[in-house]
């Protein structure tokens, strides 16, 4: 199974350096950029920053890590990856996830009082009908399109990944997913997972490619931030930190070991506080190596992609 990792951009990175950053995956031979769904913040919009990266690049694969489907119309959205599928061929990775992840942009993608689940998988049948040809009529509960033809398609059908973690979520990926991306779960837990959308999709008379799992991991070199050790305890209340986030590089190629062993072969890499490094008049003004976005990128290619298969 091919293991591959990617680099992941979140909120703290500017869209002031994001061409740069973007110019450096491509010639660095990054296999894929991953852009987050984070509206109240200085990153690129996920949609926008891959149209950008897809333009300007040649090779590298762009996704979404995760954009919210509920909230936006299927077709509409159908339209968008078909554009970029097409000029852009076999390099679109879209994964969609229920809901953002700070409640406060909950608002920006209105979904019924509790019925973004079910809004949710009627988007996702309605997103898969668009992608694979005309739509002759769709009347569901929350969506309903006399009829919608987009185009042109990709002459192969793009692979729509999901997120989750909940119960639900994972039944959602068996059914609806063809391959899944999760975050802040230990590797013992990743593994019941994929067997968990495993057992789904058979009950669903589906098939997910085996090396179709993945997950988003944090590499924190200078210590967990405060902020992201309040996220983690707020979605896995259970869990510690130390356990989900990498405290420096050779901690993350044991986390990575015990994933591969779980089944997990596609990787999402982000660094906790990695901030563009902006040349100064003052030499003790600049950021330190160990903080840096570059030189998070010299450490990422120096350590991953000899992983590569």
């Amino acid at each position: 199974m091919k293991i591959r990792f990617g680099v992941g951009l979140g909120a703290g990175s500017p869209l002031s350096d994001f061409s740069r950053i973007v110019d450096r995956l491509e010639s660095g031979g990054v296999d894929s950029l991953w852009l987050s769904e984070q509206v109240c913040s200085d990153a690129v919009d996920p949609f926008i920053g891959m149209a950008h990266a897809l333009s300007r690049t040649s090779r590298l694969k762009v996704g979404t890590s995760v954009a919210v489907l509920p909230g936006r119309h299927p077709v509409l959205v159908a339209k968008q990856l078909a554009s970029l599928a097409g000029l852009s061929p076999r390099r679109v990775l879209p994964v969609f996830g229920l809901q953002p992840a700070r409640t406060g942009e909950r608002e920006l993608f209105p979904a019924p009082e509790g019925r973004r689940g079910a809004l949710f998988d009627e988007s996702l049948e309605l997103l898969r009908a668009s992608l694979s040809g005309e739509v002759a009529g769709f009347d569901g509960e929350f969506l309903s399109v006399d009829a919608a033809r987009i185009g042109p398609l990709p002459a192969k059908p793009l692979d729509i990944w999901l997120g989750g973690s909940a119960p639900a979520g994972l039944r959602r990926a068996g059914r609806y997913g063809d391959g899944w991306l999760g975050s802040f779960l230990t590797p013992a837990a990743a593994g019941r997972a994929r067997e968990a959308i495993q057992a789904a999709a058979a009950e669903a008379g589906r098939t997910i490619e085996p090396d179709h799992f993945g997950i988003s991991l944090t590499v924190a070199e200078g210590g967990i931030p405060d902020d992201l050790a309040q996220v983690i305890r707020r979605r896995v209340p259970e869990s510690d930190p130390g356990d989900l986030v990498a405290a420096g590089w050779p901690e993350l190629h044991r986390l990575l070991d015990a994933y591969i062993e779980a089944g997990l072969t596609k990787f999402v890499i982000y660094s906790a506080g990695a901030r563009p490094a902006e040349p100064s008049a003052d030499p003790s003004t600049d950021p330190s190596p160990d903080t840096s976005i570059d030189a998070f990128l010299d450490r990422f290619e120096a350590e991953l992609l000899p992983r590569q298969n």
